[in-house]
């Protein structure tokens, strides 16, 4: 049920950067989390599942104003992985822009997160890498999902299969 839930959820969030050297966080810096209600419907009745995804997801609104991942890619390295999001997001400057995408887990958790310096109101879409993304062995899928600086995460999400070495 729950790779039903992320695979619906890619329907659903998205991410920004600058050059690949900036500044990353992982799991172990964020803290904050919230549990956020995903309704999926099948044909036998519609059900409720909840998943553990950051805060400002309880709050977001959907919409074409959020964030979208549009294409991901990833890569095995002798540090970890690299994974290369593109987001297309509605940024219209310093105000609202596409701040960050993360990796999640399949339970949600974060694996990794790009912190996205600027807004990207005239590159459009736009990619951007993380390296050294450690991803547990026995993890075959990941969610990338990009957040909104005011509408937190709440577009289309990317499930992606893990190339384990």
């Amino acid at each position: 049920m729950l790779r039903v839930t992320l695979a619906i959820m890619v329907l659903v969030v998205a991410g920004c950067g600058t050059a690949e050297d900036e500044p990353t966080t992982t799991a172990a810096d964020a803290d904050t989390t919230a549990a956020v209600a995903v309704t999926t419907t099948t044909a036998a009745s519609p059900e409720t599942t909840t998943l553990e995804t950051p805060a400002t997801t309880a709050t977001a609104q959907l919409g074409a104003e959020c964030a979208h991942v549009v294409d991901v890619s990833i890569e095995s390295g002798s540090d970890g992985f690299t994974i290369a999001a593109t987001v297309a997001s509605t940024d219209t400057g310093w105000e609202k822009y596409a701040d960050a995408w993360q990796v999640w887990g399949p339970e949600g958790e974060v694996l990794g997160e790009r912190i996205l310096a600027h807004p990207h109101e005239n590159e459009q879409p736009f990619t951007r890498r993380l390296n050294g993304v450690q991803i547990p062995g026995d993890v075959d899928e990941v969610t990338i999902a990009a957040r909104d600086l005011v509408l937190g995460f709440c577009g289309d999400v990317f499930l992606i299969k893990v190339p384990h070495p």
